[in-house]
């Protein structure tokens, strides 16, 4: 009878770690922000954020696992300066009226042991969609100290050619390389 209830408890703990799921996580819009860096007349480094994000972000970090969606509304840029904004909002830069929103969808995620190090996946910008690795440069989860809700956030970037997303005006006075920077946090769904 011994054998048989240690041999119960073995089994359930195996199967318990075996079935370890992933773990679904909703992005916080209010710790999540989208930005952009880009050299304007060789002079200075201009910068653009993007307030407004959504998505979703599954993890399993025992399997090395996962999945990043995450939706950028391109309404949402500033920059500071609101007759700047306006143009960057037009048909010239992000056409916002055509192109309401800038997405990222993850193909796969790197990890360096139990650091996320990068992600692959899909940026689509003007509609025009193109392969993209996001380094991550930090990475860190747990129970959240104010909220007792369990989160992951990272900060990550990449480098990308605005020409290649049909993005062409006053180049190359404003530069064709853009760095897409995002901090993210992102808590456990209900």
């Amino acid at each position: 009878m011994m054998k048989k209830a240690l041999f119960a408890v073995a089994f359930s703990a195996f199967a318990g770690a075996a079935l370890a799921a992933p773990v679904s996580y909703s992005v916080d819009p209010t710790h999540t922000v989208a930005q952009y860096e880009v050299r304007h007349l060789g002079f200075s480094v201009q910068t653009g954020v993007f307030t407004k994000t959504a998505g979703n972000v599954v993890l399993d970090t025992e399997a090395k696992k996962g999945a990043v969606d995450i939706t950028i509304d391109t309404n949402s840029l500033q920059t500071y300066l609101a007759a700047r904004d306006t143009h960057l909002k037009s048909k010239d830069f992000f056409n916002v009226a055509q192109f309401p929103t800038i997405t990222f969808k993850s193909t796969d995620l790197k990890f360096a042991g139990d650091k996320l190090a990068a992600v692959n996946g899909n940026l689509t910008i003007l509609g025009v969609t193109k392969p993209v690795t996001l380094t991550v440069t930090n990475f860190g989860g747990g129970k959240n100290p104010m909220s007792g809700q369990e989160t992951y956030g990272a900060n990550a970037e990449t480098t990308i050619k605005r020409s290649d997303f049909g993005m062409k005006t006053f180049l190359p006075a404003i530069a064709d390389d853009v760095t897409l920077k995002v901090t993210i946090e992102a808590v456990k769904a209900q």
